[in-house]
């Protein structure tokens, strides 16, 4: 198979649209009380990210446009890779040692805070590279969807951003920062199917 620029973004495309499924089964599943397979999800998360990072670091060294949108994924993929590790090899001991040991809670919180730091830090990128591809459709016949992209792209960075330096709490418990984080990811995911597209092409 030939790896060319578009075929990469849309593997890239398809690698994000499967994680935001992925965030939206545990999602749905932990407010249902359901019982959650986290090793599975997470997991899987895992793997699409770490291949995610090498399509997205590919189209990078490749393309002659949106190098800061591609920039902002092959990083976002890297910090969800550490993100998912710390959940998967951090969370069962920090709490189960703070079951049995009182004084270590404080210590099992701050690697949550913690995983909850990369978590916003990856969707501020993700949210980046949506507000770069729309921008980029300015002036074309998609120019209403590059608005769209820009004005989601913009509302998940800011959220995420005030999550990430006030603390996850900052809403009071709803789930902007995360629910505008998976929309973002999928637009940007819907979006690299379909890239290049016309505006890139009229420019080139």
């Amino acid at each position: 198979m030939d790896f060319n620029l578009k075929r990469t973004a849309q593997i890239t495309g398809l690698l994000l649209l499967s994680a935001a499924v992925t965030q939206i089964i545990y999602t749905a599943l932990y407010a249902s009380g359901g019982a959650v397979p986290r090793r599975l999800l997470w997991g899987t998360e895992a793997i699409l990210f770490v291949m995610m990072a090498a399509f997205a670091g590919s189209a990078l060294a490749r393309t002659s446009k949106r190098h800061l949108a591609w920039s902002a994924i092959t990083a976002a993929a890297i910090l969800n890779v550490i993100q998912v590790g710390i959940g998967l090899t951090q969370f069962g001991p920090f709490f189960e040692a703070a079951g049995e040991v009182e004084a270590l809670a404080p210590a099992a919180g701050s690697v949550v805070a913690l995983s909850f730091m990369v978590y916003n830090a990856a969707k501020i990128l993700l949210a980046l590279a949506l507000i770069d591809f729309g921008l980029g459709r300015r002036g074309s016949g998609s120019v209403w969807s590059g608005w769209i992209c820009v004005l989601l792209g913009l509302t998940a960075l800011v959220s995420n951003a005030a999550s990430m330096a006030a603390g996850r709490d900052v809403f009071g418990g709803i789930p902007i920062a995360g629910g505008s984080g998976v929309v973002a990811t999928v637009l940007l995911g819907l979006t690299l199917l379909t890239w290049p597209d016309q505006a890139d092409r009229a420019r080139s």
